[in-house]
């Protein structure tokens, strides 16, 4: 298993990423792929079940895929998981799917990294039924402070959308949250993670080795 050290950038949330000396990427690795984690320098893993490719029909097969795939030493969380109203299959499926995820995480011991489309209120449902341990993290956040304070409130972590948090408008919401609750993220785009921190960092009037030691500590807390 892989771990950001001292100085490193992290980039909490990607897909297909290359590795790059001084920068962590969590590689998300959905369980339809039947893409297994490899032993990489700078690279661990989430696996989970993505709603966009669930359906009746596989259902059954990819929560075995995410029960075989958990205990290996390279992944360190589920996901992403999670609830999207316009792509995907019936709310009910997408809830059992999920709920099972986060059984497999409470008994694995490791977080879960959550996709969330217009679904806000199934997930806070889930999220009062099952009262997990485990920590939380929405990735791909681009809501507004209303949203952003509920979410945290239920204990829950958040990254933001890369393209949301590199434009000028986010500045406001970046300041009024708690910085020991957020993560970046490029989600496997075209954008450097090197200036999504430099943006963040001169929105929140701190350098960017502050916030990459800010960063670090909230990978080192949701993660345990």
């Amino acid at each position: 298993m892989y771990l950001p050290q001292p100085g490193d950038y992290i980039d909490i949330h990607i897909h297909g990423g290359t590795p790059v000396s001084g920068i962590f990427i969590l590689e998300s690795l959905m369980a339809h792929e039947d893409k297994l984690p490899a032993e990489v320098s700078g690279v661990s893993y989430t696996y989970g079940i993505h709603p966009w490719f669930l359906n009746e029909d596989n259902h059954k097969q990819l929560i075995i895929s995410v029960e075989n795939s958990i205990n290996h030493p390279d992944v360190i969380a589920i996901g992403e998981a999670g609830f999207d109203r316009l792509r995907g299959p019936s709310i009910e499926l997408q809830r059992i799917t999920f709920e099972e995820q986060v059984a497999i995480s409470e008994a694995s011991g490791k977080p879960v990294i959550i996709h969330c489309v217009r679904a806000w209120d199934e997930l806070l449902s889930v999220k009062k039924k099952l009262k997990p341990k485990m920590p939380w993290l929405v990735h791909g956040f681009r809501g507004n402070m209303e949203l952003a304070a509920q979410l945290l409130s239920k204990g829950m972590y958040l990254s933001f959308w890369f393209d949301f948090v590199l434009r000028p408008e986010s500045r406001n919401l970046l300041r009024r949250l708690p910085a020991d609750r957020i993560f970046l993220e490029t989600d496997g785009a075209d954008v450097d993670i090197r200036a999504v921190y430099t943006k963040v960092a001169s929105d929140l009037k701190i350098s960017v080795d502050k916030l990459k030691s800010i960063v670090l500590s909230n990978f080192d807390n949701f993660f345990k």
